[in-house]
């Protein structure tokens, strides 16, 4: 347990950097909307791509890893889904239950690459990306589709259709995965500029999750907060190792999969609540305390899945 926790510091001390960093009077408010944005946009599909285009997926269970993370998605998806019934009757807005559904959901892969590279390496980071491009696609699929159908929003299917097909990382994810089994050569020099690219990724998207943080919010937690909270960090990796189990996935690959169920929501989905008629507020609060707890339940889940893969 301390080998794994320690493991996982820096990554989280690069967080709590960018927490004060936003606070500091060093830097100009305005860089952090922009590093948001070339992390989206740049830096974050360059290291996708990179990963995916090099990686050696013949020594890993592709199939089944694939399968595992979609499998555990979608059923997630179906679970929190199945809730509302439930929390309406409790008086939980539709607008706020869209938030709920996201923050259990989602989840924040510049933590989940940046701890598997720390603890596995580069066989980590792939497992990683490959769950990513696996269920980018139907993850942000159902989340849109759960705000336009619980906030209210209005959309045509055609800027629904655009909006998943233009995102960068859908399209970063296929060319990757095209790269590297169609066997196209890339130009070495271009290939070390996305490289270089890449490898700035993990430090300044940690960073930026820590600017966007909200410390007062985790420090009086709304229940609805806490629940959410607990279906991401508690149940959805539970759910993910017994899929995975199921699939016949073990080993590291197990490990990197009850990982990717366990980190924190994703930090962008407060945007997407606050344009699409969420509450943006309660997704803010909730991805600022899982953030915080994820502190002390990631080391515990790999802890787990660490054992269950090592029979």
């Amino acid at each position: 347990m301390l080998i794994i926790f320690e493991s996982i510091l820096p990554i989280f001390l690069l967080v709590l950097l960018g927490v004060a960093l936003k606070r500091s009077p060093l830097i100009n408010g305005t860089f952090w909307e922009g590093l948001e944005q070339c992390g989206y946009y740049v830096l974050f599909p360059a290291l996708l791509f990179r990963t995916l285009a090099t990686a050696d997926f013949s020594t890993m269970e592709i199939g089944a890893i694939g399968t595992a993370a979609v499998v555990a998605v979608v059923a997630m998806c179906a679970l929190v889904l199945a809730l509302w019934l439930l929390l309406k009757r409790v008086g939980v807005p539709a607008s706020a239950f869209s938030s709920v559904f996201q923050t259990a959901t989602r989840w924040n892969a510049f933590i989940a690459l940046a701890i598997a590279q720390k603890i596995q390496g580069d066989y980590g980071l792939t497992v990683v990306a490959l769950v990513m491009a696996v269920i980018i696609l139907p993850i942000n699929f159902i989340n849109v589709g759960v705000l336009l159908s619980f906030s209210g929003a209005r959309m045509s299917y055609g800027t629904f259709a655009l909006r998943i097909i233009t995102n960068p990382m859908i399209i970063s994810s296929i060319l990757g995965v095209i790269v590297n089994q169609a066997g196209i050569p890339i130009y070495a020099p271009l290939m070390s500029t996305v490289d270089l690219v890449a490898r700035a990724a993990l430090s300044l998207g940690l960073i930026a999750v820590g600017a966007g943080l909200r410390v007062s919010d985790a420090l009086k937690p709304r229940p609805l907060v806490l629940f959410s909270t607990a279906l991401k960090l508690a149940f959805f990796p539970l759910l993910m190792i017994a899929v995975a189990l199921l699939a016949g996935v073990t080993g590291p690959a197990l490990v990197m999969l009850a990982l990717s169920a366990s980190v924190p929501t994703a930090m962008n989905g407060y945007i997407l609540a606050k344009k699409m008629g969420g509450d943006a507020e309660l997704y803010a609060a909730t991805a600022t305390v899982q953030t915080v707890f994820s502190f002390v339940t990631i080391p515990l889940v790999l802890m787990i899945a660490g054992q269950l893969a090592a029979g």
